[in-house]
């Protein structure tokens, strides 16, 4: 298994361990109106890695758009491997993630990207086509960088996951773990 995979598949391992412990009170409860719940996080990711992948099925079926670029603000969060330390604010689209219907649903679909991340590394370093498709925010971008995206992501809303983590313990106390 290549870095990129095994990096992965790390953060996805991180969002599964840190999920065991939450009951579903603690997973739909929203710091603010119009905040998130850590339920409503773990179904943005969710919700937005099935977009990236399906637009990297799009860059391995073609050279459409191969000469085409990203922005430069795209080209430095890639090549520093994350987002910018900040809040960022998405599209009004984020007002209406949905709760997730249970726990058991979050991580039965992060397992199954778990897979399709090992499937698409494998596609992407066999494909013939080197196309890219277009990010509303960050022009066009090749498989290879979507990818890096969606891995990124995940490590993005470990900051806003501590947040709520942090409102979850004042409102409802200490996790009760069997680990110490």
């Amino acid at each position: 298994m290549n870095t990129r995979v095994k990096d992965y598949h790390h953060i996805i391992d991180t969002w599964l361990q840190t999920l065991e412990p939450y009951d579903i009170a603690r997973l739909l409860a929203q710091p603010a109106p119009g905040a998130w719940s850590l339920g409503q996080v773990y179904m943005h990711m969710l919700d937005e890695s099935e977009f990236y992948f399906n637009q990297i099925k799009i860059c391995l079926a073609s050279n459409d758009y191969a000469m085409e670029e990203a922005t430069s603000e795209a080209k430095a969060m890639l090549r520093n491997n994350a987002f910018p330390d900040e809040v960022i604010e998405g599209p009004a689209t984020n007002a209406f993630v949905r709760q997730p219907d249970c726990k058991q649903l979050l991580t039965e679909r992060l397992l199954a990207l778990k897979k399709l991340v090992r499937e698409t590394d494998r596609l992407i370093a066999t494909s013939l086509f080197r196309g890219k498709a277009w990010h509303p925010g960050l022009h066009y971008l090749g498989a290879e960088e979507w990818f890096q995206f969606s891995e990124m992501h995940f490590r993005h809303h470990l900051r806003q996951k501590a947040r709520i983590e942090a409102f979850l313990e004042r409102t409802f106390g200490p996790l009760l773990t069997d680990r110490l």
